[in-house]
């Protein structure tokens, strides 16, 4: 079984191990000459951004050829999963082939403007998501048939976020503060190859929206306008250099 997962502060990664098999980091590979992958089960884990799959998740399927007996697809999610399972099976059936099971695991909302990170972590202790993804891995090792659904208004807005939220210019907006040692450790989470540091980081203009590096920054010292506190959440099942060897692009 190989699983291709996408994730900025952790929480898709942990469903994945939860899952096993083969895991493969989408932005290691979204860019190689290597588009066909084949394997007895193939799946897809990523957080839902705007009620739709990442950017680079939905560019990856377009441009890979699968080939297994078993699909499967799984969005993490804090707050609102809309459309965005429906959404990638319509895209999976554009490619010739369709998801066997999708599901959505609640987690946490890591949208620094919208919600404060230490209430959430409060949230998350409380709720079954260990559980839910023993649950969800259960399904899949099984070989559980589990179709997407969304009612039609989920599906319009779905359809209509993932064509207008564009964060390629996000990261411009960021501020960095003084506590900033340029460490790096921005550029190495960073799954777009967007931050550069010399003697002061530097952003440029694909950001992918992911906040991995104002969430995972050790000095705190990346911030947005609008954030409703300073506090940071990375998934207390993975670690910092998880995530690096996930996004680190050389």
């Amino acid at each position: 079984m190989t699983i291709f997962y996408f994730t900025a502060t952790g929480n898709s990664l942990a469903v994945a191990k939860h899952i096993g098999g083969t895991l493969i980091s989408i932005p290691q590979v979204v860019d190689s000459d290597n588009v066909h992958y084949n394997d007895d089960a193939i799946g897809i884990v990523f957080p839902i951004y705007w009620w739709s799959a990442p950017i680079m998740v939905r560019r990856f399927l377009d441009k890979v050829t699968l080939e297994a007996d078993y699909f499967f697809a799984v969005g993490t999610y804090g707050k609102f999963a809309g459309g965005a399972m429906v959404s990638l099976q319509n895209q999976a059936k554009r490619k010739g082939y369709r998801f066997d099971y999708s599901n959505h695991l609640r987690m946490l909302d890591n949208y620094l403007q919208a919600f404060e990170m230490g209430v959430q972590a409060k949230k998350y202790t409380k709720k079954p998501v260990a559980e839910n993804a023993a649950r969800i891995a259960s399904d899949i090792n099984s070989r559980k048939q589990k179709e997407a659904k969304a009612n039609l208004g989920k599906r319009a807005v779905t359809s209509i976020y993932s064509r207008i939220f564009k964060p390629a210019r996000n990261a411009q907006k960021y501020i960095v503060n003084n506590s900033c040692n340029n460490c790096g450790v921005c550029v190495q989470v960073c799954p777009a190859k967007n931050i550069a540091v010399s003697d002061k980081v530097i952003f440029h203009d694909h950001c992918e929206g992911c906040l991995a590096c104002l969430h995972l920054c050790p000095q705190g010292a990346l911030h947005i306008k609008g954030e409703r506190s300073d506090k940071r959440w990375r998934n207390p099942e993975v670690t910092l250099q998880e995530i690096i060897a996930s996004n680190n692009l050389k």
